[in-house]
């Protein structure tokens, strides 16, 4: 992570350097569901340099305790065919029948979403957070869901340490100018009343590529669902949207578009 303070000299990112040093108490039994409104930032500094910050929001919601929202539904659902696994199962279901294949067995502890809800039938989560308890409350592992432009999607698990801290080798082409090669060092601390993750794709020999983001937690309630539909109607695809225009201000700026190889399906029916 001195690479990650080394790329960005900002204040939203201190506090994820912050974590490498220092161990992170125990967490308590966070209540769901929450919501997030959230400042993302990405940093790439070569072979140029561009810096964009989104602003945008995250549910975070318990996969045994799925909010009823009623005649919100359109508003904010979760719905296993937008994630991983099976999608005429339960979103729970298949975090267990993915964890079952790296020999994880949570014996029926909680597991906790963070991601953004299919909102008026539009639904779109570059990344989707698993955290996933044994029965005495205690972590055992995070999935790391991560889901490209093209329709792909991939499936990592990691243990994190006491910081929050893991290791993962990348796996699924996400931008096309970025290969696959290469490592992430994420922080990925259990949401409480803030939230703050941060991603790092280290190559060799290469300046990382940086995304944190972070936001403070909001009540789930009916009248902040209504404000979010006001206000950001269809965020989903607001999000794609801005991807993809800042994927098109890059290849203005002629950056080399790396070749997508075939991804096999994480997790995927």
């Amino acid at each position: 992570m001195s690479d990650l303070r080394h790329a960005v000299d900002v204040s939203d990112v201190r506090a994820a350097g912050d974590l490498e040093t220092e161990l992170a108490p125990a967490v308590p039994r966070v209540s769901t569901p929450r919501i997030y409104p959230t400042t993302v930032r990405h940093i790439r500094r070569e072979p140029v340099h561009h810096d964009f910050t989104n602003h945008s929001y995250q549910w975070l919601v318990d996969l045994d305790e799925l909010p009823a929202v009623g005649l919100l539904g359109r508003l904010a659902s979760f719905e296993a065919r937008d994630h991983l696994g099976d999608p005429g199962r339960t979103l729970r279901g298949n975090v267990d029948t993915f964890l079952a294949t790296q020999g994880v067995d949570l014996e029926g502890g909680r597991v906790l979403m963070l991601a953004m809800p299919r909102v008026l039938g539009t639904v779109f989560n570059p990344i989707s957070l698993y955290w996933c308890h044994r029965r005495d409350e205690t972590l055992e592992c995070v999935v790391v869901e991560v889901h490209n432009t093209y329709g792909d999607r991939h499936a990592y698990l990691v243990r994190t340490d006491a910081a929050g801290r893991a290791r993962t080798e990348k796996a699924l082409y996400v931008s096309p100018f970025n290969d696959v090669d290469g490592s992430y060092d994420l922080v990925l601390p259990e949401p409480d009343e803030s939230l703050r993750i941060s991603v790092v794709l280290q190559r060799e020999g290469r300046p990382p590529f940086v995304a944190v983001m972070s936001g403070r937690a909001r009540a789930a309630s009916t009248a902040y669902v209504l404000r979010l539909a006001v206000t950001r109607p269809v965020e989903p695809l607001a999000v794609m949207a801005k991807i993809r225009l800042h994927g098109i201000f890059l290849w203005l700026r002629r950056l080399p578009v790396r070749p997508r190889p075939s991804h096999r399906q994480e997790a995927v029916r």
